[in-house]
């Protein structure tokens, strides 16, 4: 299994990868992974990015009063993954708004392209739910490890 990474070398553009095992529940009857565990593992994969840059979410909302939330999902599965199998799921951040961020996710077993998506976060007021510019630290921290597309 890879293990969870910063960005590769330091690496401006690079992603971050982060280890996911595929459990039982994870499958369907077919014991393949039903295609909604895609969506958790990469939501793990983002929030493991987030706090490796120093960014826990639950200290965002309290301390900085905002949350993420996922505004939209282009979600493409090549590949099942099974029962047991050591995943890798990438996180790159590809686009930033002001209030908005793009990031690219992979879905790898081995070197096998399982599955990939373009997570649209909006940064949003926690109590109002409306959207609210990222704040300074965070966006400096998603401008360093801006890359291309995946």
């Amino acid at each position: 299994m890879v293990a969870a990474s910063s960005p590769a070398g330091g690496e401006r553009g690079a992603a971050f990868v982060w280890p996911v095992r595929v459990y039982y529940e994870d499958t369907d009857a077919g014991g393949v992974v039903y295609y909604a565990n895609y969506l958790k593992f990469m939501e793990r994969a983002r929030t493991e990015w987030l706090r490796g840059r120093g960014f826990e979410q639950d200290r965002l909302r309290i301390d900085s009063g905002i949350l993420f939330v996922v505004r939209s999902v282009a979600l493409e599965l090549r590949r099942p993954a099974r029962f047991n199998d050591a995943l890798s799921v990438s996180c790159r951040p590809v686009a930033l708004g002001r209030a908005s961020l793009d990031v690219a996710q992979v879905v790898w077993r081995d070197a096998t392209e399982l599955a990939r998506a373009t997570v649209r976060l909006a940064c949003v007021d926690a109590e109002r739910f409306v959207p609210v510019a990222i704040p300074a630290p965070v966006r400096a921290a998603v401008e360093s490890d801006l890359g291309d597309e995946l």
